[in-house]
């Protein structure tokens, strides 16, 4: 690129925008449309300068020059609370609704795999033998399993649960910067956790406790870990696939939805946290508890639904980061 020839051609444009940014609030109806237009058109050259020449100079003016626009475009900031709703209403669960089939995939083999590897354990003494000795089994069954829900006081046990859930979660997060690889190997351990407490409660006729304490926030809490891990994979397989972008902005803005996903799960996993430690060791009967925990899952799934539903709609994507560097295409 000629830059003295670019810059030549296209001063006018610049000192146009210039002139309209300091008049902005004064503009008529015409000038606002020209504002915007003017606005798209600067960000192409900034993204043309940028990915042809090592001016810094112009570079640094050119960036000026659009976020100043985009500030006269956008008018002031939005305010904390309103960024606060438009998470919930649409960066958090558009990212969930995008990742539903990596979402749906990871929870159908989870099952698959404990109920194979439970079933495998109820039924084979050999294997029992290999997870502990029968008296440990003894305890867990008949006192450890249940007595875990109810020998520490409710509010610090649903601290002490949504830190560590909370974990687990980030855990995935975390190894989504690895492109996703070890998660399966994450998720196995889990699964591998879950089958061998449902194999040997089963093993000895304590099925319906099993289910009974742990479905209430088990139900919500799987399904956060399962999104967690959803989305992480998700990242590794953009590496892969990028689709039409390139590669590079395909990663940045998967790796930023991530982190929507990290943040909304922190209020997620608050609520398992909570019905873990009030509802699951509660007196209510059984089947109060699972229909909480039951309603708890239903709301969160209709949320990320409709939301998300809605948000794909409106051609969102989730990016925490509204494309401050990346320029609009004009034309």
């Amino acid at each position: 690129m000629d830059i003295d020839a670019f810059v030549s051609a296209h001063r006018p444009v610049w000192d146009r925008l210039e002139d309209l940014i300091r008049r902005r609030r004064s503009l008529d109806g015409a000038e606002v449309d020209e504002l915007v237009d003017l606005y798209q058109r600067v960000a192409t050259h900034l993204s043309q300068v940028r990915s042809a020449s090592a001016d810094p100079i112009l570079v640094g003016r050119l960036s000026a020059l659009v976020a100043r626009a985009r500030s006269a475009v956008t008018g002031a900031h939005t305010p904390a609370w309103r960024e606060f709703i438009r998470f919930f209403t649409v960066s958090f669960p558009v990212v969930a609704y995008r990742a539903r089939w990596w979402w749906l995939g990871t929870t159908a083999v989870f099952i698959l795999v404990s109920t194979v590897v439970a079933v495998w354990v109820a039924r084979d003494p050999s294997v029992q033998a290999s997870i502990a000795t029968p008296a440990e089994i003894d305890q867990l069954v008949n006192h450890d399993f249940a007595d875990y829900y109810s020998e520490h006081p409710a509010a610090s046990f649903a601290g002490q649960v949504w830190t560590n859930n909370a974990w687990i979660a980030m855990q995935m997060i975390i190894m989504a910067i690895l492109l996703g690889l070890p998660i399966p190997y994450i998720l196995w351990q889990n699964a591998l956790n879950v089958a061998a407490s449902a194999g040997l409660m089963a093993s000895h006729g304590k099925l319906d406790v099993f289910f009974g304490l742990i479905t209430p926030h088990g139900l919500l809490e799987l399904t956060a870990v399962f999104l967690a891990g959803a989305v992480g994979m998700r990242l590794g397989w953009t590496v892969v696939d990028p689709g039409t972008r390139k590669r590079g902005e395909a990663l940045a803005e998967q790796g930023r939805a991530v982190m929507s996903v990290a943040l909304g799960l922190v209020v997620v996993l608050f609520v398992s946290g909570l019905i873990e430690g009030l509802v699951t060791p509660s007196s209510l009967p059984t089947w109060a508890r699972i229909g909480i925990g039951v309603i708890a899952e239903v709301a969160f799934l209709a949320y990320v639904t409709f939301f998300g539903r809605r948000a794909v709609a409106a051609r969102e994507t989730g990016d925490l980061e509204r494309a401050p560097d990346l320029a609009p295409t004009a034309g």
